[in-house]
């Protein structure tokens, strides 16, 4: 378990050496620069540097016992809101000033996504700032993610429209159910993901069977007018389905196998002529 909070504490900018001696203290305080280098590890030469640092921090504090330095740590709740609070501040700085250097450009650039927690968040995040449509093409596992950001914007009066493969596990939006998601998951190799926000960018991805990704998110014209079509197309196709299911059963046979043969253009050989509805 200490290793997997030292790798957090790193996650955050800590060096390995600041987070041993962070811990090392909340395990035994106060204690001197010899005391924790001691218990912890680390090379005597280093220590003061290391305590100077999270004295800088404001992860520790020194007092004097008996003419000697002792360190005692910040409590990890105090210390977790400090930081929060600190990186709030810091953030929200850096996102004005750095908006204000910003230079401008005409090239949109297509950048990759191979995290899924990236993926998430990125799809949270375009879906909080639509101001007019959102259309997104998903399953179950990532609409679970993005649903009560969904609920959000819909009560904003953003329209939203969703492919949805599988049951159906959404309320938001026109929801359209994909009704071959066996054979698409298998042809693909695993769920896609296609989320377009007010024609401006757009986030595709693949969560493949081995949980890998594969995706991009971009603000290209080019991309976004992709993903916009594929997903508009794949809701005209619902729309014709769920009116002509049998009719297209019957000309193109179980799960419109001819019908996605696209190399060919064929139709069952036993054709009954269709009554239309």
């Amino acid at each position: 378990m200490v290793v997997n909070i030292i790798q957090k504490l790193m996650e955050i900018g800590f060096s390995r050496y600041e987070a041993k001696t962070y811990i090392c203290l909340l395990e035994d305080h106060p204690a001197t620069a010899y005391e924790t280098a001691r218990a912890s590890g680390i090379p005597t030469s280093k220590i003061y540097e290391v305590l100077a640092k999270l004295l800088e921090k404001d992860m520790v504090m020194e007092i004097v016992e008996n003419k000697r330095k002792h360190y005692i740590p910040r409590e990890p709740g105090e210390f977790m809101d400090h930081y929060k609070n600190r990186m709030n501040t810091t953030l929200t700085m850096l996102k004005t000033e750095l908006t204000h250097i910003k230079k401008e450009t005409n090239v949109s650039y297509i950048w990759n996504v191979s995290d899924y927690s990236h993926l998430i968040e990125q799809g949270k995040r375009i879906i909080s700032n639509s101001k007019s449509f959102i259309l997104i093409s998903t399953w179950k596992e990532e609409a679970d993610h993005l649903k009560d950001t969904l609920a959000v914007k819909e009560t904003q009066g953003i329209r939203i429209a969703i492919i949805h493969f599988g049951n159906p596990a959404l309320s938001t939006g026109q929801v359209f159910p994909h009704p071959i998601e066996d054979t698409i998951y298998e042809e693909k190799g695993g769920r896609g993901f296609v989320l377009v926000s007010d024609s401006k960018e757009a986030l595709m991805g693949t969560v493949f069977k081995d949980n890998t990704i594969e995706g991009a998110w971009s603000r290209n014209r080019g991309f976004v007018a992709l993903a916009e079509d594929y997903i508009k197309h794949d809701i005209y196709i619902m729309k014709i389905v769920k009116r002509f299911d049998r009719i297209l059963i019957e000309r193109f046979g179980e799960k419109y196998a001819k019908l996605r043969d696209i190399f060919t253009d064929e139709e069952c050989s036993t054709v009954v002529e269709p009554q239309l509805l």
